[in-house]
């Protein structure tokens, strides 16, 4: 195949399962994790660099 029929492919099967996200079950592991996360994001006073800042930084190496 091509690369972008490969591509093509890849998207059918990434809205197959984007769809049917109701289909998808987390353990309780993995929703406390998350709930942890973003708890953790919203205390967090640093939310990190902006897209410009990232990108500036890498083409300056």
């Amino acid at each position: 195949m091509s690369v972008s029929e490969r591509i093509i492919l890849a998207e059918a099967l990434w809205d197959s399962v984007s769809n049917q996200h109701d289909e998808i079950q987390l353990s309780a592991e993995q929703k406390s994790e998350l709930d942890r996360r973003l708890t953790a994001f919203h205390l967090d006073k640093d939310h990190g660099e902006t897209w410009e800042q990232v990108k500036t930084d890498i083409l300056s190496k």
